[in-house]
């Protein structure tokens, strides 16, 4: 099997917190920032989700933690999806130390189709449903520097 789409990542100094370790809440912004590049590979960008007029919004996410990321880290943030409903569907995120493939923490988000002009939910077209299921095995943006 190919590997999930992958996005790396440096920890930078401003990220972490008195304990000198990445702050808590900065890693939904990863999962975020992993989700954006997941659907560029996916459909060239978000924006070609809007100009569909379609939008996703978050209804569920949660993180578990292993294991503390620092600064200047580089960290692998793989992204694959978990299942696809008919208006919703839930991404995996894993966060490595790209170093040493130790796991930091695991996010999962749950996300809903909605339409991008009324924000009302509206099932997950078949298209992006297939994109989804495919996901975007083996591709890989380096954004550590």
């Amino acid at each position: 099997m190919a590997p999930a789409f992958q996005l790396l990542l440096r920890v930078r100094y401003g990220e972490c917190d008195a304990q000198q370790v990445v702050f808590n809440a900065r890693y939904a912004d990863y999962v975020d920032l992993a989700v954006t590049e997941f659907f560029r590979a996916l459909l060239g960008g978000y924006k070609a989700l809007l100009e569909r007029g379609l939008d996703t919004q978050v209804v569920r996410q949660c993180i578990d933690w292993s294991a503390p990321a620092r600064f200047d880290d580089v960290l692998e943030l793989r992204v694959q999806t978990l299942r696809v409903g008919n208006s919703s569907y839930s991404l995996q995120v894993d966060m490595l130390h790209h170093e040493d493939q130790r796991p930091l923490a695991r996010a999962e988000v749950t996300y809903v189709m909605v339409d991008s002009r009324e924000f009302r939910k509206v099932g997950v077209p078949d298209d992006l449903r297939a994109l989804l299921l495919r996901g975007a095995p083996g591709v890989r943006i380096d954004q550590a520097g």
